[in-house]
């Protein structure tokens, strides 16, 4: 409700009986002196009423703009206020404009902003960078005065074992790809600190959505060598039924979300699965993996601006190490890194060394209690380098210079640097060492051969787990398969020589499995026989 009085000195009233009445007149300027609450009033003043202009100028003008003001007012007003005359508004307005001119800041919708005199965009870069969070330095040692979470020797050895347990992995499984055994993987060379610290610092009630570079937060969780080389090699014991490409890891005992090959799809799905622990008041959080690459998507800016409008309790990880494929960040994006970008989203964040085993368990574990005890996402940018190839399918050296690969495999690896560290508290030794991955060498070998041993998964495995009731399309298609199925399970039952009757020269050699042309006879046709044998049981 608003009265609007004229500084003329005649106005026209209009139905005085009634609580409501109509008010014209002409004015040379408009007072609007609201009569709602104090704290909207100078707002509205503010907004409307010249700044450039001091209040006294209100009253003094003697220049008559030809402006109705059509409007509709109460007698009585709420909170007990009385009915303001001409004077007293004029009074308020000169007192509301003081406190416009004099006011720093204003209480926006979202928050207050501080005002200035100065026109001045926001700068594109930024003087100095992000500092990053680092406990151990390059020689193993840890930083005096560092702001980082104990761990005892039991977890320590553990972390550092499962870190060279990756290592070797990688190594077997790579060649075997390579030897034509199976047919696409990708390793962790360079990140092996991202993978088992990260995982280390969480709960196994916490839910993991990775990208595919994780294998060891799936390793730390208790994933065998041999579950392993099953997914590797799609055999029937394979979580996937087969149905997914190599490293395509996936656990529902471990909540181990499986991994997709899109980039980017996990982000938001980890943040529907962290606001639905919130709502279940679940004493745990989500963690989502992604390269930079993946913040480049649209899926990683409506994940966290969800995230954090919802307050969902969700850790982003992203594991900054500086290629996209061939893509180098240069090209990625123009901001300071990733974590820049938590800060615009309203996103605690964090920019930690990656290959610091220490330093990343600490950011983790500190944002985990974060995320569930504030109710809070929370952003942590790994700096990091991937050492190996994006994957079997690439070759590095065609973008990147050798040396550059060999300079981060050496004097910046993460296993060494942790190793150094675990040796120096004498944990660890060169025996532990040897005895450890010959062992793990060991198994990995016995983990492919019974891998490569056991049947693929029946055919009707393709479509099940999709539909409640399998639709008549892929009924067919299922009866289909099994037809072909069956028909090449019966040519495996015919005996392997094929004889020509007709060619008297051909004394009965046998072709193989159809493969050889049979010779042709004197009179241009052919005969061909074939024995077959009902198989036994």
């Amino acid at each position: 409700m608003a009265s609007y009085f004229s500084k003329s000195k005649t106005f026209i009233t209009h139905n005085l009986k009634s609580k409501r009445f109509l008010m014209l007149g002409l004015i040379n300027r408009t007072i609007s002196s609201s009569i709602g609450s104090s704290q909207f009033a100078p707002r509205l003043l503010h907004t409307i009423s010249p700044p450039s202009l001091p209040a006294r100028n209100y009253a003094s003008s003697s220049r008559i703009n030809s402006s109705i003001v059509l409007t509709r007012c109460f007698a009585s007003v709420a909170g007990g206020r009385g009915a303001h005359t001409a004077t007293s508004v004029s009074n308020d307005a000169d007192q509301f404009s003081n406190e416009a001119h004099s006011r720093e800041h204003l209480d926006f919708p979202g928050g207050k902003v501080k005002f200035t005199p100065k026109l001045t965009f926001t700068s594109k870069t930024v003087e100095e960078r992000a500092h990053c969070y680092r406990v151990l330095n390059e020689n193993g040692h840890i930083i005096p005065n560092s702001d980082s979470v104990q761990i005892s020797k039991e977890l320590a050895v553990k972390m550092y074992a499962d870190m060279a347990t990756l290592q070797v992995m990688d190594t077997i499984f790579y060649e075997a790809q390579r030897q034509g055994r199976i047919s696409f993987y990708l390793t962790t060379i360079g990140e092996e600190a991202i993978n088992i610290a990260s995982a280390a610092a969480l709960n196994i009630n916490d839910f993991v959505f990775p990208q595919y570079r994780e294998a060891g937060v799936l390793l730390w969780r208790g994933f065998t060598l041999q579950e392993f080389a099953n997914q590797l090699f799609g055999n029937k014991y394979d979580y996937g039924k087969g149905r997914q490409m190599p490293i395509h890891y996936g656990s529902k005992k471990l909540n181990y979300i499986t991994v997709a090959s899109t980039v980017g799809p996990q982000i938001p799905h980890a943040v529907g699965a962290a606001y639905s622990l919130k709502m279940e008041k679940k004493d745990a959080c989500t963690v989502t993996y992604f390269g930079d690459g993946g913040t480049s998507t649209a899926d990683f800016h409506a994940g966290l601006n969800f995230a954090a409008v919802m307050e969902a309790p969700v850790i982003f990880f992203c594991r900054n190490n500086g290629w996209a494929i061939s893509t180098p960040i240069t090209e990625q994006f123009r901001s300071d890194g990733i974590v820049v970008r938590g800060k615009a989203y309203g996103v605690p964040s964090i920019r930690v060394d990656g290959n610091d085993a220490l330093a990343v368990y600490s950011a983790v574990h500190k944002a985990r209690k974060m995320a569930i005890e504030e109710q809070t996402p929370v952003l942590i940018e790994a700096m990091t380098y991937r050492a190996g190839h994006h994957s079997t399918s690439d070759d590095s050296t065609k973008y990147r210079s050798v040396e550059e690969i060999e300079w981060w495999r050496g004097d910046q690896n993460p296993v060494k640097r942790f190793r150094k560290w675990i040796e120096n508290e004498g944990w660890w030794n060169d025996e532990a060492e040897s005895q450890h991955r010959s062992n793990i060498r060991k198994q990995l070998s016995q983990a492919i051969q019974a891998a490569e041993k056991v049947v693929k998964p029946p055919l009707g495995d393709l479509f099940s787990d999709v539909y409640d009731v399998i639709p008549k399309n892929l009924i067919d298609q299922e009866a289909f398969g099994n037809y072909a199925t069956y028909t090449r399970e019966l040519e495996n039952f015919l005996p392997p020589p094929i004889f020509f009757a007709s060619d008297p020269l051909y004394h009965r050699q046998p072709t193989n499995n159809y493969c050889h042309p049979p010779p042709a006879s004197d009179d241009g046709c052919l005969y061909i026989v074939f024995f077959l044998s009902k198989p036994t049981e």
